[in-house]
């Protein structure tokens, strides 16, 4: 299994939260992005710095990606695009994005989208408080607990 990180807009707190469980369950972490990233020194953990561009770090994921790897995004159709290749998906507020969920999420996605065009303010994510990074850590552990052992 192999942890991605869709790291562009990754909140530095999940990052962190990323770096240790790497470590600790000795389980290699890339963070695709479009800039450089500074990170700890590991023989888990990688950066890949991809071009400009919109949906490029999202496009290399989903190209690397193998069925049981998890990705951690806050990028709808890209954990859409995951799911559909087997793989896993967790938001950095630690819902976890199911084949029901997902479907569900597109949708608000597009509404919202649809929205704006006609000139609605529809707000962006609130910051991220430490409830949200618990909730992560705890659904990244749960998964852990479940994976499959090589």
């Amino acid at each position: 299994m192999h942890l991605y990180v869709d790291a562009d807009a990754c909140p530095l707190a999940i990052k962190e939260i990323l770096y240790r469980v790497a470590e600790r369950a000795q389980l290699p972490l890339t963070l695709v992005a479009n800039r450089a990233l500074r990170t700890p020194a590991s023989k888990f953990i990688r950066t890949l710095q991809v071009a400009q561009g919109f949906d490029v770090a999202d496009n290399e994921i989903a190209r690397r990606v193998e069925a049981g790897d998890l990705v951690v995004t806050a990028d709808v159709p890209l954990a859409a695009e995951v799911i559909a290749r087997g793989a896993h998906a967790l938001n950095p507020r630690g819902e976890v994005y199911s084949p029901d969920t997902i479907r569900e999420r597109l949708a608000m996605r597009d509404l919202l989208e649809k929205l704006r065009e006609t000139g609605v303010r529809t707000g962006g994510p609130a910051p991220l408080e430490p409830a949200d990074r618990k909730r992560f850590a705890d659904a990244l552990d749960r998964f852990l607990a479940r994976r499959p052992r090589a």
